[in-house]
């Protein structure tokens, strides 16, 4: 979805969606990508919908995670991901658990920043993740090397994201009509994950993955 009628020589101006729900943030990225003569805001959105709405539009979307009550940054992602031909997603958020890493990820973002980037990283990865490749920043690159490094101790996205209805205190029916899976499946998840953190029941589980950021604390 890039400009090609820019003057020969010159790079293709990449036309990106800025969507985040706190104006102050969406503000101030649109000062920093302004002068950029190779960027181009061509919208902003303050909720997921909007941002899905507004990507047919744009070359890449840089996508914060979270909105409020309503679908979040991966929900939005994924939809964004699905569509043909559509612009590559960049988040860029203030969280760095497992949990919102590997979602986004599988969800089809191209690369996941943290808010702390300088301004010059920030830039370098919208390049990049328009050009098709991946994009991750430091902190988000160790957390995902810690986990190859010791693949029998990590949790996958599925006990992630099981642990972490738990740790909303739902039983594991609840959490299954969450899922969408049966409570055997429940139940097998939470055993699998015991192993892995190496603790005996729930109560412990929880605290050993908030102990290691595997998702956030609500």
């Amino acid at each position: 979805m890039r400009d090609d009628t820019a003057d020969a020589g010159e790079p293709p101006v990449i036309r990106v969606v800025v969507a985040d729900d706190h104006p102050i943030v969406r503000a101030g990225l649109l000062a920093v990508l302004a002068p950029i003569a190779d960027i181009a805001v061509v919208g902003t959105a303050s909720t997921a919908a909007e941002a899905v709405d507004a990507a047919p539009g744009a070359d890449l979307v840089l996508m914060d995670l979270s909105f409020g009550d309503g679908p979040t940054g991966i929900d939005a992602t994924r939809e964004i991901a699905s569509l043909p031909g559509g612009p590559s997603v960049l988040v860029l958020t203030n969280y760095d658990s497992d949990a919102d890493i590997l979602g986004a990820i599988e969800a089809g973002a191209a690369g996941y920043l943290l808010k702390d980037a300088a301004p010059e990283d920030l830039i370098d990865g919208i390049r990049s993740a328009a050009g098709g490749n991946s994009v991750l920043g430091p902190a988000v690159a160790t957390r995902l090397v810690a986990r190859v490094s010791a693949p029998q101790q990590a949790l996958s996205a599925r006990e992630i994201e099981v642990l972490a209805r738990a740790a909303e205190g739902l039983t594991n029916l609840e959490i299954a009509g969450r899922l969408h899976v049966g409570e055997t499946t429940v139940k097998s998840h939470l055993a699998h994950i015991y192993t892995k953190l190496d603790v005996s029941n729930r109560s412990a589980a929880i605290a050993a993955a908030q102990r290691a950021g595997l998702f956030r604390t609500r």
